[in-house]
């Protein structure tokens, strides 16, 4: 009999451009051997010069969408991407608990590289109501982690005192990813409610950094998919967006994508 394959979902909205979104979702469970399943969230008109119009879905139309692919297939991890509206937020947080998703990865998009607001003001209370309490690692960049946190991070010990605050929301594990720091070496570090652990790596020069946060988040939930624990999961995923940073296709005219089949053959 054929050994089952590790599966993944995506709930994340569609980007054109296929650096972000769905599309880079599904291209990296690909990448890590995973089955990858999607609900789309939100169909987003885009480019590497920025976003042009957002068309969210209903909530119904989201919720269906997850209710089909875990009441047939389930899934080993899911991931939560760009959610857009309080009600699309409230309506997957039900379908995480009704069929109780144990392994969620929550990217807590809020904010395009160009500028485009991709949460509403009014969504972010109930992300940290409805969705933070189901998480077993939520991923925000220091932007995203300022607003969760309701501090400003300008340093390491800023970062380490959001992550205790993130926490305290009910997310079982949280990486605060310090890219936005003005340092030549970026640490990210990852607390686990006792514990920092520290992911230090050089920083790249380039403007090819579109879908980032969605892609490192899928590699992440990939690997938890497979079973790796959450540490290593972190470390792996980590180890392949720097990869996927530095060998970027340099696509468009902006902020291109990163190099989803960084690791073909390595994985």
């Amino acid at each position: 009999m054929e050994k089952r394959r590790a599966v993944a979902l995506t709930v994340a909205g569609s980007d054109s451009g296929g650096g972000a979104g769905i599309q880079a979702d599904l291209k990296t469970f690909h990448q890590f051997g995973v089955y990858g399943m999607s609900a789309i969230t939100a169909v987003t008109a885009q480019n590497t010069l920025g976003v042009s119009g957002v068309y969210p879905l209903t909530a119904e139309a989201v919720a269906e969408q997850m209710r089909q692919v875990l009441e047939d297939i389930g899934t080993d991890a899911l991931k939560t991407g760009m959610l857009f509206n309080a009600d699309i937020i409230r309506a997957v947080a039900g379908m995480i608990s009704r069929y109780k998703v144990s392994q969620v990865v929550v990217d807590p998009v809020m904010i395009a590289k160009g500028g485009a607001k991709l949460l509403l003001d009014d969504a972010v209370e109930a992300l940290k109501q409805e969705l933070l309490p189901l998480a077993l690692i939520v991923t925000p960049n220091l932007p995203e982690a300022e607003s969760l946190s309701g501090m400003k991070i300008e340093s390491r010990y800023e970062m380490e005192e959001a992550a205790r605050r993130i926490h305290a929301m009910g997310a079982r594990h949280v990486l605060v990813k310090g890219g936005h720091l003005a340092s030549a070496e970026i640490v990210d570090l990852l607390f686990d409610g006792s514990q920092f652990y520290a992911f230090p790596h050089q920083r790249i020069d380039t403007r090819h950094t579109h879908g980032t946060g969605c892609t490192f988040s899928a590699a992440l939930t990939a690997e938890l998919a497979k079973g790796t624990p959450i540490v290593a999961a972190t470390e792996r995923a980590l180890q392949f967006i720097v990869e996927a940073i530095a060998t970027a296709p340099a696509l468009g005219g902006g902020h291109g994508p990163t190099n989803h089949w960084a690791m073909t053959g390595r994985i």
